[in-house]
């Protein structure tokens, strides 16, 4: 019995690929829901199929996550899943990038979005329906002014390997300027040490985090800046004026940021 626990132990380790898998990994170590990793969300679409067109930007607008989805939600970010898209996006983005064989000439820039892009807010979202329940302003304020959320690991790897390129990284978040100490102790804490820019939204900026973004990124180009690639979690955060010369989507099926 002992050996062929052991024998499937390692067809399921060989099956999932690598350790990407392991509760250590988890970029916040939580439980797992028991039930269904599908589940349902009408009797004809399961919550597989609403996160797929979440992500492909068929479904917009959306307030909350469906009820009937908090558990797959919550299986799909706790889980290795999550972990291995994220990893395939960065993997991609680095592939490109090293195509480049860009000068460092100090003009390239990459641009990265904070939330769920460079910092994960799971901690909060774990402790708040995973986005099935509406958002609190004041609340996720709140926790981000702790400046406790941990890194992204496969974006703090990307990040890591463009500086060794030569390209220089611009952070362009929808948070408020007050949050800026908070932000950047934050991002140093957990290995984001460095970058060339740091912008957050003015206290009395009233547009969208859409106009500006892309109001943000208009400026770069025009004071020299060529943005090579950027990244966010938010299709706000990579549509829009000036984009850049690629655009990489990372996944979030918690929340829909206009």
């Amino acid at each position: 019995m002992i050996v062929l626990f052991l024998f499937l132990a390692s067809v399921i380790a060989t099956c999932h690929g690598s350790a990407d898998y392991a509760i250590t990994n988890h970029i916040y170590p939580l439980r797992m829901k028991t039930s269904s990793s599908v589940g349902d969300y009408t009797p004809d679409i399961p919550c597989s199929s609403w996160r797929l067109g979440v992500e492909v930007h068929n479904i917009i607008d959306w307030k909350t996550v469906p009820k009937e989805c908090e558990n797959y939600v919550s299986n799909y970010m706790l889980g290795g899943q999550y972990r291995l898209d994220s990893k395939a996006v960065a993997e991609e983005a680095y592939q490109y990038a090293s195509s480049l064989n860009i000068s460092k000439d100090e003009n390239n820039i990459w641009i990265f979005d904070v939330d769920e892009t460079t910092l994960s807010n799971l901690p909060y979202y774990a402790k708040n329906g995973f986005g099935a329940e509406p958002f609190n302003n004041t609340a996720f304020r709140e926790w981000s002014s702790l400046g406790e959320a941990p890194a992204l690991p496969e974006t703090l790897k990307l990040y890591k390997r463009l500086l060794k390129l030569g390209i220089k990284i611009v952070i362009l978040t929808g948070r408020r300027e007050d949050k800026r100490n908070a932000t950047a102790t934050n991002l140093k804490s957990v290995g984001y040490t460095s970058w060339e820019k740091l912008i957050l939204k003015g206290q009395a900026f009233k547009g969208t985090t859409f106009s500006f973004k892309s109001g943000q990124r208009k400026e770069l180009e025009e004071n020299g800046y060529r943005i090579v690639g950027n990244m966010g979690d938010q299709w706000g955060d990579i549509l829009g004026a000036s984009p850049g010369n690629r655009t990489f989507k990372l996944p979030d099926p918690m929340y829909y940021v206009v």
